[in-house]
């Protein structure tokens, strides 16, 4: 299972492939997630996963999280809180900044543990990572900055699919079509796709007047082709492993290889397209599917159809290697430090499916972008559920 998720987000390796960071429609006929709360030690059946009812000891290291820091992502999702929790969400807000005894106090009081599995009973999944790119930007092409970012076009609604990455590099007609819907232009072509697989992004943006503002870039569609994996293309092409795949071993090829990064480009016919918003804080992350903003290592995404949006999550996984780390992996290097914390569900992406499957968001501090890119972790998973 692991091995199978891992090759199908080998894209930037380890994220949610380009997708919205909004809540896509369930397809049709797939049953809506259970929210109703379970009768005492029954176990709650979700359209993708099952949930069994555990004692808090059976939390791997429970005991050791700060879990109030998980506090302002908790109430974040209390601003769309799911159905079962409008009065605890009451509760929880008027803690404020509880301290690290009374929230685990407070969780342990109106929340139950439920072990997430598989329909088979499997109890093993995968944990990837996500971040929110920052890249230096112009308004206007100029020397170094050539690659630009599109609005959606007109035509977008009424053509599918639109045109392919490859077409719109190639034809005049694609071309045309998205003439005066430049949003921005960045250095690398490799940090548009990084934008595109992210799904949206901060632009440090010089103006024509030489004012420099930061921007967000959210995603708005994309041209109704498939998403291909240029990491799986690369492993293919026998440029690296599977294990050795990761969006830092990416872009050290392309290094390598400049001539052949258009040729890698297209590989992936989906293009993205976007929506500037300004940011009022830059303390404050890009809005999840949930529509509330997401907090550093302490939101997710998941499939909702395995556990719903606003759902605290106890994770139990292990820190990617980076730096030092990475290369000495394999090599007698000291064991991963473990990743065992209490977040919270809030976003989805098109790679995150299954019942133990999450994309831990890493927000957009320095080393976000090597731990999201190295994050492909076993993890166990168990959510928090109010009591019936």
């Amino acid at each position: 299972m692991r091995l199978a998720a891992a090759t199908a987000i080998l894209g930037l390796i380890a994220a949610c492939t380009g997708v919205p960071r909004r809540a896509p429609e369930a397809p049709a006929g797939m049953p809506a997630p259970v929210l109703a709360p379970p009768a005492t030690g029954a176990a709650i059946e979700q359209p993708r996963s099952r949930w069994v009812p555990v004692r808090w000891d059976e939390l791997p290291g429970w005991k050791d999280d700060q879990v109030a820091h998980v506090w302002p992502a908790l109430l974040r999702s209390c601003e769309r809180p799911a159905p079962g929790w409008s009065a605890l969400c009451i509760e929880a807000r008027a803690l404020r900044q509880p301290d690290e005894a009374t929230a685990r106090a407070w969780l342990q009081q109106w929340l139950r543990p439920f072990r997430v599995e598989a329909k088979d009973g499997r109890t093993d999944g995968l944990l990837t990572g996500y971040y929110e790119p920052t890249l230096e930007a112009s308004r206007v092409p100029r020397a170094g900055f050539r690659v630009p970012l599109h609005a959606p076009p007109a035509s977008l609604a009424t053509r599918r699919p639109w045109w392919t990455r490859a077409e719109i590099e190639q034809l005049p007609s694609a071309q045309a079509a998205l003439r005066g819907l430049e949003i921005a232009y960045v250095a690398d072509p490799l940090d548009a796709l990084v934008l595109q697989i992210q799904g949206s992004g901060r632009l440090v943006v010089a103006e024509p007047d030489g004012r420099r503002q930061m921007v967000r870039l959210a995603y708005a569609g994309h041209n109704d082709h498939p998403y291909r994996s240029v990491g799986r293309w690369l492993v293919d092409q026998g440029a690296m492993t599977l294990d050795q795949a990761s969006w830092p071993s990416i872009k050290a090829w392309a290094r390598a290889n400049p001539q052949r990064v258009g040729e890698m480009m297209n590989v992936n016919p989906r293009y993205v397209f976007f929506r500037e918003q300004p940011i009022a804080d830059p303390a404050v992350g890009a809005l999840g599917a949930q529509g509330v903003p997401l907090t550093p290592g302490r939101s997710i995404a998941v499939d909702r159809q395995s556990v719903p949006y606003g759902t605290p999550v106890w994770i139990d996984a292990t820190e990617p290697p980076v730096g030092a780390a990475a290369t000495r992996a394999g090599t007698g290097a000291p064991p991963p430090r473990p990743l065992q914390r209490l977040v919270m569900a809030q976003d989805t992406g098109s790679a995150i499916v299954g019942a133990v499957r999450a994309d831990y968001y890493w927000g957009w501090a320095e080393g976000a972008e090597e731990r999201a890119g190295r994050t492909k972790q076993p993890l166990r998973m168990w959510v928090l559920w109010p009591k019936s």
